[in-house]
């Protein structure tokens, strides 16, 4: 038989037939629990999330379909199995009609049984992972960035990123805001043994405090204003795959040990809900605290800091990777722009305190405002005041190339009785041009 095994819940009130139902079922390796009564096996369900529930038609004080549809109340995920000794075609059609994977008649042989029974955890793993798309694509965003990088502290990363992708332990990812911690998780998920299932982001920075229990762990429904519904947390969704949990040092403390049981043993239990669940989930967390600065003033959980922390990957700030900065803006001018020599300077002389992601949205800017030439008209205003050539030249002596320069400028200025777009024409030069030589001579109005 395929090597597969699931947890199953029994529900037959014929104790031999049960009994030898379970022994078959533990002896290839499924974890089964039994029960007699219909009552018994709804309040199982309420406690615990069964893979499959097999369940006989015909149980005393409960028919069928009323088992059915309380059992579909607490385990909507649950794939059913009916058994009968009637073999009623109207009791097959109308279990059917409400979602029984499958239909069996007594006597059957128990290999009939479980091979339905791995065709019902196939059904229920490709609706988990419908499930699971579904919510990444509604939270997917395009990526239009790549990790760059030919510095030392960036060869050290990827080095890191290289080796402990393949492994299934946590990593934390140390960093400021905009450095691209995100870039690293993508990274080592895309080389992992879970590459096939697609990585699950969640910001807790991004939640309110109130709402990121429900977000990670899910909810049932009516278990707090709102939820109309119940729905699956975030480690639910990235079962089987890698939960990146960006600022995670913005962790409610209360929170953090429902998040430890989870490293340590995958179980977990949804908002409002006693059901136990299990799921099997890498976790790669983020932060642009030093986490373990804010164990040390009691912000964050100790135990929790080093569940996390079996490798750690420090992202250097942008100014710290100089050699690196021309490469990027090389990379995200593209083919379609040339950058002059002056708004160059400007771009690799600043300090970028807002790391890639700032010289990104400085780099767009800079694309819609140009025309042929992204120049420093272009960047924003902080990027003006930089040390070049040109800030010793606004006093130059007399005579000099600068100053010729200058009073040539004045010269058609005041031919042109101050007309910014007609001296401009009469230089050859963009009318922005002209207010970039004009700032650069110290010359106003």
């Amino acid at each position: 038989m395929n090597n597969e095994t699931f947890d199953i819940l029994f529900i037959d009130d014929d104790p031999d037939f049960a009994a030898g139902c379970v022994r078959w079922f533990q002896k290839n390796g499924h974890k089964v629990t039994h029960t007699t009564s219909g009552q018994d096996g709804i309040g199982l369900c309420e406690k615990q999330d069964f893979d499959i529930a097999v369940l006989d038609w015909n149980l005393p004080g409960l028919d069928g379909l009323e088992l059915l549809q309380r059992m579909r109340d607490h385990s909507p995920d649950t794939e059913v199995i009916v058994l009968t000794g009637e073999g009623s075609i109207e009791n097959a059609v109308e279990s059917m009609r409400r979602g029984v994977f499958d239909f069996l008649s007594k006597p059957f042989p128990m290999g009939e049984l479980e091979r339905r029974c791995l065709g019902a955890l196939q059904r229920r793993k490709l609706r988990k992972e419908n499930t699971q798309l579904r919510e990444v694509i509604g939270r997917t965003k395009s990526r239009s960035v790549e990790m760059i990088g030919e510095s030392a502290k960036m060869r050290q990363v990827f080095r890191l990123i290289e080796k402990v992708a393949p492994t299934d332990n946590p990593v934390l990812i140390e960093g400021e805001s905009g450095t691209g911690k995100e870039l690293v998780a993508q990274a080592i998920h895309q080389n992992s043994l879970r590459a096939k299932q697609p990585i699950v982001t969640v910001n807790c920075a991004a939640l309110p405090e109130q709402l990121v229990e429900s977000e990670l762990f899910g909810h049932e429904k009516g278990s707090f204003t709102g939820a109309t519904a119940a729905k699956p947390g975030l480690f639910e969704v990235a079962d089987g795959s890698t939960l990146f949990i960006d600022e995670i040092g913005e962790m409610p403390l209360a929170l953090q040990p429902k998040l430890l049981r989870v490293l340590e043993d995958g179980s977990l239990r949804r908002v409002g809900s006693e059901k136990e669940r299990r799921v099997d989930v890498r976790i790669v967390a983020a932060t642009n605290r030093h986490l373990k600065t804010e164990v040390d003033e009691g912000r964050f959980r100790e135990d929790l800091y080093y569940r996390i922390n079996v490798l750690t990957i420090d992202l250097p700030p942008l100014r710290e990777r100089g050699e690196d900065i021309q490469l990027l803006v090389k990379h995200f001018i593209g083919e379609q722009h040339e950058i002059d020599e002056e708004a160059h300077a400007a771009l690799l002389a600043h300090s970028w305190p807002g790391n890639i992601r700032q010289l990104i949205n400085t780099i767009k800017r800079a694309k819609i405002l140009a025309d042929d030439e992204i120049t420093l008209d272009d960047l924003p205003e902080e990027l003006h005041h930089y040390s070049s050539p040109a800030d010793s030249d606004i006093d130059q002596p007399q005579g000099s190339l600068i100053a010729l320069q200058r009073d040539h400028i004045l010269e058609v200025l005041n031919r042109e009785k101050g007309n910014k777009s007609a001296a401009a024409r009469a230089l050859g030069v963009e009318r922005r041009k002209l207010y970039r030589l004009m700032k650069q001579h110290g010359i106003e109005g």
